[in-house]
Parts: structure tokens; C-alpha cells; sequence
């Protein structure tokens, strides 16, 4: 019964169905084709998005490209006394531009962050680890940032 009231005032569920009145935004999610973004936290991303637009399918013809440029830096936290660092926060800057491949206009762009804290350890392993953890942490939460805003976008696209 309250869905049933979304479409008299406007609002409406953003993953409905063509079969309730809505855009099918998984469809539109699925025209997407995601540019190589270099670097291994960009393959990561960008796998990450392609999963997420096609839900593991295959991609439809493309209406849309998304271009991503990555910004990477290390943030020290939990100073010593000593003035070693015991904590690090990743920190990840993702600005995109969403092409629409028709007439090649930028139809969205913008900016998406990702910050994950780690801990440093005395082993060169375990240091390793805890960036590699922390990179993948923070390149799945900008994919989920950038699937959202990308799924609102194409959800009002014509």
C-alpha cells in the first residue's frame, strides 16, 4: 500500500522495475562501460564497478562511459613519542566523468572519497597486508559511493 502511493507524489523506489511505472536502473547500470583506470587499486575499482553495473552478466551495448582518475596518499596517525607512526589512514580521491557516447557530452562528473585507517606492525608483511587491506577496503567504498550517484543519475536520465 505505501508503494503503491509513491508514484502520485513523486517518489518512487530507485531499483523498480519497468513493470511498476519505474526506469529499470539495473538495465542502465548495465550500459555502462567502465574506462581502465591505471594502477592496481584503479583494476580494483574498476572491477569492482563493472560487477556491480552488470551484477556479474553480461554488459549491454554501451550509452554511457564512465572515466575515473585516481589520487592515492598515506596519512600518518598514533604518533610515538619516538615520532615512528603505529597507524596509517589510506586515503583515495576518485574523479570521474560519466561520457555519454552519442554526441560525447560530459552528463555527470564529480569527486569520491575513500579513507581507511590501517595499523602498522614491525613485520614488512604485515605492513604490506594492512595497505593492500586497506586499499581494497577503500576502492570497494568508493565503487559503492560511485554506484549510487551513477544509479540516482541514470535513474532520471531520459
Amino acid at each position: 500500500m505505501l508503494v503503491a502511493g509513491c508514484g502520485d507524489s513523486g517518489f518512487r523506489p530507485l531499483y523498480a522495475s519497468s513493470a511498476l511505472n519505474g526506469s529499470d536502473v539495473n538495465e542502465k547500470l548495465a550500459q555502462l562501460s567502465v574506462a581502465p583506470v591505471p594502477g592496481r587499486v584503479g583494476q580494483r575499482l574498476r572491477n569492482e564497478l563493472i560487477f556491480q553495473s552488470t551484477g556479474g552478466g553480461y554488459a549491454a551495448e554501451p550509452v554511457y562511459r564512465l572515466e575515473i582518475v585516481l589520487v592515492e596518499s598515506i596519512s600518518a596517525t598514533l604518533v610515538q613519542m619516538d615520532g615512528n607512526s603505529s597507524g596509517s589512514v589510506y586515503n583515495l580521491r576518485a574523479s570521474f566523468r560519466l561520457i555519454r557516447l552519442a554526441d560525447k557530452s560530459v552528463a555527470l562528473q564529480g569527486t569520491s572519497y575513500g579513507r581507511v585507517a590501517f595499523q602498522r606492525f614491525d613485520s614488512v608483511f604485515a605492513n604490506v597486508r594492512a595497505r593492500q587491506d586497506a586499499e581494497n577496503r577503500a576502492a570497494n567504498n568508493v565503487a559503492d559511493d560511485l554506484k549510487s550517484r551513477l544509479a540516482a543519475f541514470l535513474s532520471n536520465a531520459a
